[in-house]
C-alpha cells in the first residue's frame, strides 16, 4: 500500500499526548498524516486501532518507511524519532550521563505529570459527580509536579544538556492542559508562583512547531 506521508498518527483532537508527538514531528521535518479518533464513540478501543495498540489509547504510529513499524506510548515515540530520524541531535544529548538524564525526565512526565493533570482535569471537568477531595488531591499534585520543575529550572535554563530536547518538549502540552485548570483560581499566577517554568514554557511556546501545532490544534478542536 501506498503512503503519500511517511508516517500515520492516531491521536486525538485534545489529547496532549497525541499533540507532543506532532510537535516532534514538525521539529524533525517529518510528514505524517493524523487521524483524530472520536473517544465517544470509543473509536480507540475499535479493532482498527487496537490491532496496532492493544492498549487502546493514544497516540499511536506508523512509519511506513520502517516497513509499516508501529510503536505506542508518546515518550517511546518520542525516543523512537529521536533516535532514528535526528542525526545532528537536534533535539537528542550527546553524552551517555545526559541520555540517562533525559530518560529520566521522560520517565517523570509520562508517571508524574500525565497521570496527575490528567486527573486533575477528569475530577474538574469530566467526573459524573464532582468530588471535591479528588479534584483537592489531583490539583495538589499538579502544583508538586510544577514545583520540581521550578526547582530544577530555577537553576538551568533547560532540564537537560544545556538546550532544549524532547524532554523539555514532552511537557509543553500538559502544561498547556494544566493551566486551564490553574487558571480557573482567581488568586492563581503562574508567572508568580512558578517564575522559572513559566519562563521555560513561554520559551517552549514560542517554537515555531509549537506554534504551528496550536493552529492546527484550534483548527481540528470538536
Amino acid at each position: 500500500m501506498s503512503h503519500g506521508k511517511q508516517f500515520t498518527l492516531y491521536t486525538h483532537a485534545s489529547g496532549p499526548n497525541g499533540w507532543k508527538v506532532a510537535i516532534v514531528l514538525e521539529e524533525l521535518g517529518l510528514t505524517y498524516e493524523s487521524i483524530y479518533l472520536d473517544f465517544q464513540k470509543s473509536e480507540h478501543k475499535a479493532p482498527e486501532h487496537v490491532k496496532f495498540n492493544p492498549n487502546g489509547r493514544i497516540p499511536t504510529l506508523i512509519d511506513h518507511k520502517n516497513n509499516d513499524f508501529v510503536i505506542w506510548e508518546s515518550d517511546a515515540i518520542l525516543l523512537y524519532l529521536e533516535e532514528k530520524y535526528d542525526p545532528e541531535n537536534k533535539l537528542n544529548v550527546t553524552t551517555e550521563e545526559d541520555k540517562f538524564v533525559l530518560l529520566q525526565w521522560l520517565f517523570f512526565q509520562a508517571s508524574g505529570q500525565g497521570p496527575y493533570y490528567g486527573q486533575a482535569a477528569w475530577f474538574t471537568f469530566f467526573h459524573p459527580e464532582k468530588i471535591p477531595s479528588a479534584q483537592e488531591r489531583y490539583k495538589k499534585e499538579t502544583l508538586r509536579v510544577l514545583g520540581v520543575l521550578e526547582g530544577v529550572l530555577s537553576k538551568q535554563e533547560w532540564i537537560v544538556g544545556g538546550k532544549p530536547t524532547i524532554g523539555d518538549l514532552s511537557f509543553v502540552t500538559w502544561n498547556q492542559f494544566a493551566l486551564n485548570i490553574l487558571n480557573m483560581d482567581e488568586g492563581f499566577s503562574f508567572q508568580q508562583e512558578f517564575p522559572a517554568v513559566s519562563a521555560w514554557h513561554a520559551k517552549l511556546e514560542a517554537r515555531e512547531s509549537v506554534k504551528k501545532i496550536a493552529e492546527i490544534k484550534a483548527s481540528v478542536k470538536k
